[in-house]
């Protein structure tokens, strides 16, 4: 079985420094906002829409030139699922989140805290490439936020 899903590193800044986001998830581990890709939408219509509905956090801006695939295996009711995951970035002005029901809570964390935070390593490497990217001079918004 195979599943696509789509999801951001989404940040904001607060002193200077980037505060990243990352959710609770009920099986324990600490991940970004992400979900499945639905029929018709394209990758950054599911960002949006998972960061808005796993969050409230609408005033997100995708930065240009990040993309990190990742792919994994995991059962889901003995059946064995390939998920191939694409991650963004994306920032936002927003420090407050409202919680949906697909999560326990949430953690604005800075980057040390964050990589000690997340669960899993894939999603460490992410948070590394991510991190990476927005040192680089000329990492800009594609759009501006609304």
């Amino acid at each position: 079985m195979e599943e696509r899903s789509a999801g951001a590193v989404l940040f904001r800044r607060e002193n200077g420094a980037e505060m990243f986001l990352l959710l609770h998830y009920p099986a324990g581990h600490w991940d970004y906002p992400k979900g499945n890709i639905e029929k018709g939408e394209q990758e950054l219509e599911t960002v949006r829409r998972e960061i808005k509905e796993e969050t409230g956090i609408e005033d997100i801006v995708i930065i240009d030139g990040f993309k990190k695939v990742v792919e994994y295996n995991y059962k889901r009711d003995s059946v064995l699922v390939h998920k191939k995951v694409s991650y963004y970035v994306a920032e936002c002005n927003t420090s407050k989140v409202t919680m949906s029901f697909e999560h326990l809570g949430y953690q604005w964390l800075g980057y040390e805290a964050a990589m000690k935070r997340l669960t899993f390593k894939n999603a460490k490497i992410v948070l590394q490439a991510a991190h990476e990217f927005l040192k680089k001079p000329g990492a800009k918004s594609l759009d501006k936020f609304v």
